[in-house]
C-alpha cells in the first residue's frame, strides 16, 4: 500500500466521529463493481465463520479439534471440490461470479495446484458477492451444501487402507 493511501485511510476510513460519513451498513456499496478478490476476501471471512460454527454442533470443547477441522474444511482444495460439486445447481449470474474470481490474478500458495486455488477464490467470491447482496437464503444454502459436500470428501474411507482421510 502507498503512503499516500495509507493516509486517506487514516483520515477518513479509521476516524469515528468525525464529519466522515461511515455506512451503517452496505448501502454504499455494489457487490457488482468490487474486485472479485475483495469479494473473495469476503467470502473467505464468511465460509470461515460459517464452518467454525456449523462445526460447534460436533464439538464443543477441543479448540485443537476445532481449529483442524476447519483448517482442513476452509482449505482451496476442499472449497474447489466444493464449488465442483455445486457448479451445476449455481445461476448463471452465480457462475459468472465465480468466473470473475477464478480469472483473478493472485499468488498460488503451495498446499494447492494453481486450479484448486483459481476455482476457490472463484468461490469464495460468490460467497461475498451473495453476502454483500444481503442474498442471505441462497448464501446459506450453499454454504450448506458446501459444508456437506466437503464432509463427504472428508469422510470418504480410503479403499487401500481402510483409514479415514
Amino acid at each position: 500500500m502507498k503512503f499516500d493511501h495509507f493516509q486517506f485511510l487514516m483520515g477518513n476510513m479509521f476516524q469515528a466521529g468525525t464529519d466522515a460519513k461511515i455506512p451503517s451498513k452496505y448501502e454504499e456499496i455494489v457487490p457488482q463493481h468490487l474486485h472479485p478478490l475483495v469479494l473473495a476476501y469476503i467470502g473467505d471471512a464468511f465460509f470461515s465463520l460459517y464452518i467454525r460454527t456449523r462445526l460447534l454442533f460436533f464439538e464443543q470443547n477441543k479448540v485443537r479439534v476445532l481449529h483442524s477441522y476447519d483448517a482442513q474444511m476452509v482449505s482451496a482444495v476442499m472449497q474447489a471440490l466444493a464449488y465442483k460439486a455445486l457448479e451445476a445447481e449455481l445461476t448463471q449470474e452465480e457462475n459468472n461470479i465465480v468466473k470473475r474470481g477464478r480469472n483473478a490474478k493472485s499468488k498460488v500458495p503451495k498446499s494447492a495446484t494453481v486450479g484448486e486455488y483459481r476455482y476457490s477464490t472463484g468461490f469464495e467470491a460468490l460467497l461475498g458477492y451473495l453476502y454483500l447482496s444481503g442474498k442471505r437464503e441462497r448464501l446459506l444454502e450453499i454454504a450448506e451444501k458446501a459444508f456437506l459436500a466437503i464432509s463427504r470428501e472428508m469422510t470418504k474411507t480410503d479403499k487401500d487402507s481402510g483409514e479415514i482421510k
